[in-house]
């Protein structure tokens, strides 16, 4: 459920990127900050490695308008995708109203797509949720490398529940805003249904 304030009539909506280390999660982020307008996003904190790998997090917070007279907003996370880092990517989690998980069409990359789902799973279960009590969008990125994983494949591992998918370039924006678009309807559509039961 998202952080209510009532006095301020403000709600904050969590979404959190989720997938293995290099598969673009900060990609998406960062094609979001740069493309949305400056007076709907906030600024974009990333604190990365020498390699331009991402150590903790990826966050902005951005303005989505108004629902049943509450001010939305969203803040958007990626999880570190190394697996040193597990408990940042756990405590990332909670809470979360959204996921998008962001695989690695790179053929090398197929068994890390794998770890990194069956870990969104296991830090789910940690605060005894599951897939299919949250919004998930799954985004298959890195589309134009030769040799790319047929989506079937992926899908057939990484998208059992058949939730909405995206085909994405994320360094050329191809897919992003599709990928976004969908969570946040997700999202959306779900509180709505907590707001009136």
């Amino acid at each position: 459920m998202p952080q209510v304030d009532f006095a301020k009539r403000q709600m904050v909506c969590k979404i959190v990127y989720y997938g293995p280390g290099l598969s673009g999660k900060t990609t998406n982020l960062k094609y979001l900050h740069d493309n949305l307008p400056p007076d709907v996003r906030g600024r974009m904190m990333s604190l990365q490695t020498e390699k331009e790998r991402t150590l903790f997090f990826d966050f902005f917070p951005a303005a989505l308008g108004n629902l049943s007279g509450f001010d939305v907003r969203l803040h958007v996370f990626t999880v570190p995708g190394q697996s040193f880092y597990n408990e940042t990517r756990r405590t990332l989690l909670m809470n979360v109203d959204g996921l998008v998980f962001v695989a690695d069409s790179d053929e090398t990359r197929f068994d890390a797509n794998l770890d990194s789902y069956e870990n969104l799973n296991e830090n789910l279960a940690s605060f005894s949720r599951g897939l299919k009590d949250i919004p998930l969008v799954v985004q298959y990125n890195k589309r134009d490398l030769a040799g790319a994983v047929p989506v079937e494949e992926l899908r057939t591992h990484l998208n059992p529940l058949g939730v909405p998918e995206f085909e994405a370039i994320a360094i050329r924006g191809t897919g992003v805003f599709e990928t976004q678009r969908q969570i946040v309807k997700d999202v959306l559509v779900r509180v709505r249904k907590l707001m009136h039961t």
